[in-house]
């Protein structure tokens, strides 16, 4: 936990947070007194109050943030699907972040602190919405190579904040650090998950054509045969016709100007964080946190929950390049896909909110195996139902469904490494975002190249693979005692 005064005034907790500048790079004493003098001329106080105000603006520079970024990644494989250069860009991000995530985080934090290394992360997204404006492999692809490096480091700043302030909350109330930190993320993830709300009804609003009734296509017309799951990229209908520049260009400087006041608002209003950043030096990073992590795949339990890892970024990348290109807008209309996605991120925002509380409820098995049922029907429906404009209650439903499964996977998994691997977190972690992020690379990079019905298969597969790895877990868990099982996992 950070280093902290604490000064009881009258009926209010106090605590200070200092400048991150003042503390880089010193090692700190807990055990020697402080000098008041020094506290009392670098220190802002941080009151309950305070506290919950950095909550609140760090989960409204996101939410700007990541409304563009999320509804821009689910237009990337129809607005540019030139070459498919969309879905190339989009590959290359999470190639960098696999990078990212072994190197950059800890060094970052460490000389810029928490606050800046978020504002600057958050610039990285800039210029590869800028190249939305002119997307051409000369644009789009380094502007993804260095959002993919910014990416790790932003949201590792994000999470030691949320934590240290969480911390600092427990000592001003009766509550212990787990419930706090826990409601503290949820806060943050509410607004999160609702960025699919906000991003995708700009784009739907901005995207939709004059005259919608002429746009739509005959449910007739022998191009919508080939949507669906016999959707291929060759395909051509009239649907999948890109909208006016005029249109894309307003959205893209709507988005742009979104994403830069996220960045703007963490600057002006968030307190800097005091942080003791020798911490980070007994942190694994660069070689030795690879080192950590390709010696951790000698874990029985780490092998056999692979394949559920990489399922967690399949998932998400099919449903961002496959189902609003092939199924949306292919018998529907591009600028329908953020009408569509809406579905998506409620459902998504409020069993992410409520995951924890069903867990405690009903544990944790069946709530994987109810998802794994959903997400398992939905593909089997992907592989048969030829989608028309007709049928836009199935298309919301099916949006719906796999939101509630997305929600599951994204809070779960994550939860399950911490609970099965914790006396190794970091390797395990590592493993969690090295194993998922290739998820998301493999269904970017095949996408140019493979029909959908192929793609869902592959689907399966690691589904039916993932499924069964968490059961053997959860089945040898059980038939032995927890101090055994913890102690093979070691």
């Amino acid at each position: 936990m950070a280093d902290m005064n604490q000064v009881n005034n009258g009926s209010e907790n106090t605590s200070y947070i200092m400048d991150e500048s003042d503390v880089r790079g010193k090692p700190q004493n807990h055990d020697a007194p402080r000098e008041n003098t020094h506290t009392e001329q670098f220190s802002i106080p941080m009151t309950k109050r305070r506290i919950i105000k950095n909550l609140i603006v760090i989960s409204f520079g996101f939410l700007f943030l990541f409304t563009t970024f999320q509804a821009l990644a689910n237009l990337q494989s129809t607005l540019n699907s030139e070459d498919g250069i969309g879905v190339a860009s989009q590959s290359i991000i999470y190639g960098a972040l696999i990078v990212s995530s072994l190197f950059l985080p800890a060094i970052v934090i460490k000389k810029l602190g928490c606050k800046r290394t978020m504002v600057l992360a958050m610039l990285c997204y800039t210029p590869y919405i800028a190249a939305n404006f002119y997307p051409h492999w000369g644009t789009l692809i380094p502007s993804a190579l260095i959002l993919g490096l910014g990416a790790a480091p932003l949201w590792s700043a994000k999470c030691t904040y949320l934590n240290e302030i969480g911390f600092r909350y427990t000592e001003m109330v009766n509550e212990t650090e787990d419930t706090i930190i826990v409601r503290f993320f949820g806060i943050f993830f509410m607004f999160f998950q609702s960025t699919q709300i906000w991003g995708n009804l700009i784009s739907y609003f901005v995207l939709r054509p004059e005259n919608e009734i002429m746009y739509l296509v005959n449910d007739s017309d022998a191009s919508l045969s080939f949507c669906g799951s016999n959707f291929c990229n060759q395909v051509q209908s009239p649907n999948l016709v890109r909208p006016e520049d005029t249109k894309v260009y307003m959205l893209i400087g709507i988005y742009l100007a979104s994403a830069i006041f996220g960045a703007i608002l963490l600057e002006l209003f968030l307190d800097p964080l005091k942080r003791e950043f020798v911490e980070f030096d007994k942190k694994l990073t660069g070689v030795r946190l690879l080192l950590a992590t390709l010696k951790h795949l000698k874990n029985p339990c780490q092998i056999v929950i692979i394949p559920l890892t990489i399922y967690s970024g399949l998932e998400q990348a099919f449903f961002l390049s496959e189902y609003t290109k092939a199924y949306i807008a292919c018998s529907w209309g591009i600028h329908r896909i953020g009408f569509v996605l809406i579905c998506f991120g409620v459902v998504n925002a409020v069993v992410s909110l409520l995951s924890g509380p069903l867990v405690k409820l009903v544990s944790r098995l069946p709530i994987f195996i109810t998802a794994a049922l959903a997400n398992l029907g939905i593909t089997i429906t992907f592989l048969y139902w030829e989608p028309n404009s007709s049928q836009t209650a199935v298309l919301l439903a099916l949006a719906g469904i796999w939101g509630f499964s997305d929600a599951v996977w994204q809070t779960q998994i994550n939860a399950f490494y911490g609970i099965i691997f914790k006396k190794n977190e970091e390797a395990a972690f590592s493993n969690y975002r090295l194993w998922e992020s290739i998820g998301f690379s493999m269904a970017f990079a095949y996408s140019n190249y493979l029909c959908v019905d192929v793609k869902i298969y592959i689907l399966i597969g690691f589904l039916v693979l993932g499924i069964i790895g968490y059961l053997a877990i959860e089945f040898f868990k059980k038939r032995h005692s927890k101090g055994m099982f913890w102690l093979y996992l070691d």
